[in-house]
Formats: structure tokens, C-alpha cells, sequence
């Protein structure tokens, strides 16, 4: 980092990054835009052994819980606890104390280890109208930690009918404008999880949610928007055409605010399935090179080499990529969107104190 830069971070109240963590570093793998810390029980990773499992291959990550609890029921499992959302019928419920808990145990490292880190926002149910109160209780209860809110979802398979209470949440409904307008307000990154289309869609069929969420994305041209996995579900496949719809709105300058993540196992499946797959994936990286972020979407792994099996997943995929845009998708991007929503989000809470 160049001493001015250190400056800035000084008078912002900014940790400094590490300096392997930075711009043009060529000491670690990547920055991971996607990485969820505790899983559906709320168990996971103790954050001094994710840093660990960091180690010098990650410069940078985002943390996150999931904003969901699995129900428990007995009379549906019996003594079988089940750890994630496709082991019980039992419904999900909003877990809203998982804020409390990313903040609390990032508050528990030394500065240089919060550097390197990115709190998210997730807690709150995007039907609830007072969803946006909930985010900025969160940031004015914890200044200084959160960078962004997410990962959070509005139609993903299987997930969105296994919700309790609380209506079922819409890319058209009033209260997810008001979390994006927030987000806006306060300079939050934004990671949304919303599927392209349903489970078990009939190919060559329109995709459900994609226009949909155009509409959301024009309403917010003030808003930094990831779309995490492209649209990719476990079930909901990549449609034909879907490479032409992501370049729609990569040519579009109405769009210019939408960033994509490329996290999940299940999203790299497809796209090193074949030579052709590949190819054709690294070729649109390579004409937006701005505009992709790789995230490995692991849920509490316990070691470096189940954190790491995403990054190894798309090798074919990183030997495709010129340097310079395989430095952008890796490290850069993130670096960009994170330091930049850093700032802004430090500065509001110093205009909004307690």
C-alpha cells in the first residue's frame, strides 16, 4: 500500500490490508468474494482458523452466516438434527442474530487481521418492510465493521417455500426497494441470490425471474449490485441462451452497476464441463473483465484444502484468461468494490452516530 493511501485509511478509521493484499500483489490467490462463515445451524469455522486456512493463498474475503435457521422438528426427523435445508421438511426461519455474531467475532481480531475481511449484512427477512430498519440498526449498533449486506436470497429453489412467516419475498415487492435504496444511501455492496429461472425449467422456455430482475436492477442505478452464482442453482441449470442474457445487461450501460460472481462449486461444474463450456465462459470474462469476481461459496470448510477445491475446480478456466483479466476476476475487482464501499459506508456512520 503507498503511504498516501495509508493516510487515507488512517483519517477514515480504515484498517489497512495487508500488503500482500493489494493491488497488483503477487503473494496470494485470490480474494474471496463469497464465503460464508456458519452454516444453516448457525455452526461453522472459528475465525482464527478460517485466517489460517487463508493462510498467504487469500488476500481478502467477505464473511458471512446464512440469514436462515434449519427447524429441528422431531416429529419430522426424530433424533436426526438435520445441518442443512435438503435434510428435513421442517421450515427455515430467519436468524436475525447471525449479524451479531459476524460482528462480535470480528471484533474479537487484531486490526491487521480485520483487514482482511469484509463483514456482510444478512439477518433480515427482504419481505419485511422494516428490513432496511434492521440494516441500519445493525451499522450504527457495530460502526466500523460491516461492509455490505448479503448473501441474501429471494427466489432460490427449494429454500423460498421452506420459509415460515413473514410472506414470501419478491424481486417486485416494496420492502426489497427500500434495502436497495439503503444500500445505496449508505455506499453497502450488495450480493443477491436470485435463481434465473425455476427447478426443472423446460429448455428453450423464457427464463422466469430474468426480466424481473432487470426491472430491479434499473430501479437501483445507485446501488452496487453482485449477482451471485449468475443466476446458477443447484437444480435451476444454466439455460441455453443464458450466456446472451448475462451479455444483455454487460452491453447495457443502464446496467453498469450489476457485478456477477462466479462462487460455488456448483456453478464451476458447468462451466469446465467441456472444452466448448469453458472456452465460452472465458471469453465473456475477457470482454468485461470488470465486471466478474471469483467466490468460493464454501460454508465453514475445515481445512485449506476443502477451502481451496472451488479455486482448483476452474483451473481449466484460469489457464483460458489472459494475466490481466485473471488478475481482475481473482483479486482486483473485489479490491475496487470493497475498498470503495469501505469508505462510503465509514463516512456515513460517522454522519449517523449512535
Amino acid at each position: 500500500m503507498r503511504w498516501p493511501s495509508l493516510i487515507l485509511a488512517a483519517a477514515l478509521g480504515l484498517a489497512a490490508a495487508p500488503a500482500g493484499a493489494q493491488r497488483g500483489g503477487d503473494t496470494y490467490l485470490f480474494n474471496d468474494s463469497h464465503f460464508h462463515l456458519t452454516n444453516y445451524i448457525q455452526e461453522g469455522t472459528d475465525i482464527h482458523k478460517y485466517l489460517e486456512i487463508m493462510g498467504d493463498k487469500v488476500g481478502r474475503s467477505t464473511l458471512f452466516g446464512i440469514p436462515l435457521q434449519q427447524t429441528w422438528s422431531y416429529a419430522n426427523s426424530g433424533d436426526y438434527a438435520p445441518t442443512y435445508y435438503l435434510q428435513s421438511d421442517a421450515p427455515l426461519y430467519y436468524y436475525s442474530f447471525t449479524d451479531a455474531f459476524i460482528a462480535t467475532t470480528y471484533l474479537k481480531l487484531k486490526p491487521e487481521e480485520q483487514a482482511r475481511l469484509d463483514p456482510m449484512i444478512t439477518g433480515f427477512n427482504p419481505a419485511d418492510m422494516y428490513a432496511a430498519d434492521h440494516v441500519r440498526r445493525v451499522l450504527k449498533t457495530f460502526p466500523g465493521v460491516f461492509t455490505g449486506i448479503g448473501e441474501f436470497t429471494i427466489h432460490k429453489e427449494f429454500v423460498s417455500s421452506k420459509i415460515q412467516g413473514g410472506g414470501v419475498a419478491s424481486l417486485q415487492d416494496p420492502a426489497l426497494d427500500k434495502i436497495l435504496d439503503f444500500a445505496a444511501e449508505v455506499g453497502l455492496v450488495v450480493i443477491l441470490h436470485n435463481d434465473i429461472d425455476t427447478p426443472f425449467a423446460k429448455e428453450g422456455g423464457p427464463a422466469i425471474y430474468f426480466d424481473y430482475l432487470k426491472d430491479l436492477f434499473k430501479r437501483h442505478p445507485k446501488t452496487t449490485i453482485i449477482w451471485a452464482h449468475i443466476g446458477v442453482g443447484r437444480i435451476v441449470r444454466p439455460i441455453r441462451a443464458q450466456g446472451g442474457l448475462i451479455e444483455q445487461l454487460l452491453k447495457d450501460p443502464a446496467f453498469s452497476h450489476i457485478y456477477f460472481d462466479i462462487s460455488w462449486n456448483e456453478v464451476a461444474k458447468y462451466v469446465v464441463a467441456t472444452p466448448e463450456s469453458t472456452k465460452a465462459v472465458a471469453g465473456l470474462l475477457q470482454r468485461y473483465p470488470d465486471r466478474f469476481l471469483y467466490g468460493s461459496d464454501e460454508v465453514a470448510p475445515p481445512d485449506q484444502t476443502a477451502y481451496l477445491r472451488v479455486y482448483n475446480q476452474y483451473e481449466p478456466l484460469w489457464k483460458l484468461l489472459d494475466p490481466a483479466t485473471s488478475e481482475k476476476v481473482r483479486k482486483g475487482n473485489y479490491e475496487r468494490l470493497f475498498d470503495a464501499a469501505r469508505v462510503k459506508v465509514r463516512a456515513w456512520e460517522r454522519a449517523h452516530p449512535k
